[in-house]
């Protein structure tokens, strides 16, 4: 497994330029990344300082750790990610950028896909903790 180690201050950085090369925008994850990995066989998993919650249309809610496989234009097979939708959240199953010129990227919910504005991930999100009493199970 290659495992990236550097200074917390360019973790996210350096984040960021992974998803860039790989046809993704580079605000994806929030502003409290503390590490990430990349293995052999493409599995990126993203350690955050902790849980937290942060706005790109609609609520989401970021585990302490995430974990994907990063291919380009997508990060498939997502863990750690939830969105809210209506009164629920639903697990995100994935983050696609099938066509970067269309100016959105598709957020899989698994029983729909939502198109949101790349201009939503140009910088990462601001994320705060917030009670659990929200109704998300870490």
């Amino acid at each position: 497994m290659l495992v990236v180690f550097i200074p917390k201050a360019w973790s996210l950085e350096s984040l960021a330029r992974l998803l860039q090369s790989h046809g993704l925008p580079p605000g994806i994850f929030p502003e409290n990344v503390e590490s990430f990995s990349l293995d052999r066989y493409s599995r990126l998993e993203v350690r955050l300082d902790s849980p937290c919650y942060a706005e790109f249309e609609n609520m989401v809610y970021f585990e302490k750790v995430v974990r994907a496989n990063l291919s380009y234009g997508g990060l498939l097979g997502l863990q750690g990610l939830q969105q809210r939708e209506l009164f629920l959240w639903l697990p995100v199953r994935g983050i696609i950028n099938n066509d970067p010129s269309s100016g959105v990227i598709m957020i899989d919910i698994g029983i729909a896909h939502e198109h949101i504005a790349l201009s939503h991930f140009d910088e990462p999100p601001v994320c705060t903790p917030l009670p659990l009493a929200a109704g998300i199970n870490s």
